[in-house]
């Protein structure tokens, strides 16, 4: 199974069971910036224990592996879980939604948008990119983040609510990666 028929059934499932969810990471940067190849999944969910057996009956072994005692630990303390592709090795990383302030409003703020032919609800441009500088900063300078964030900011200049992208990048401690992002996208766009 390619990674995009796995996102296709990880959607059709999440919505089957009535789970809230939105797509983020680099599968939400390559379609919001620049394109590039992901080995993994991220699917924020607000998922409850009386949903997560209607998860887990889409995804048998042998193909699939996907523990339900996983779930209902990350549940209980709002960490992650994978899901796995046992053919192919790809993963679907699924973050369960915080109460944190950023978890709440990036959660608010997401779309549907129109990805492989079907409606995939996805991070506004400005949380990924918000979200992208986050990670960079957590992985002390990660490029591949940080190129990321750049790309979609030039792609989606134009559209950006440049006052949320300015107070979250102060809340969340990333306001000179995201000075450092529109330093580098005026750069690109003058031409030297």
């Amino acid at each position: 199974m390619s990674q995009q028929e796995l996102l296709k059934k990880v959607i059709r499932a999440l919505e089957s069971a009535g789970i809230e969810y939105m797509v983020s990471g680099s599968i939400v940067s390559s379609l919001q910036g620049e394109p590039r190849l992901t080995h993994d999944i991220d699917v924020v969910v607000a998922i409850q224990e009386p949903n997560v057996g209607l998860l887990v009956g889409n995804f048998p072994l042998p193909g699939y592996y996907l523990d339900e005692n996983s779930i209902l630990d990350a549940i209980k303390k709002k960490k992650a879980f994978n899901l796995i592709d046992v053919n192919s090795g790809d993963k679907v990383d699924f973050w369960i939604l915080t109460d944190e302030p950023f978890d709440t409003s990036r959660f608010k703020r997401k779309h549907a948008e129109e990805v492989m032919g079907i409606k995939v609800v996805v991070s506004s441009p400005e949380d990924t990119i918000l979200m992208k500088l986050k990670w960079a900063k957590l992985s002390e300078g990660s490029e591949k983040q940080y190129t990321d964030a750049l790309r979609v900011y030039e792609v989606q200049f134009e559209k950006l609510d440049m006052d949320y992208l300015i107070e979250w990048s102060k809340r969340l401690s990333v306001d000179a990666l995201l000075k450092r992002i529109q330093e580098e996208a005026e750069v690109l766009k003058s031409g030297f």
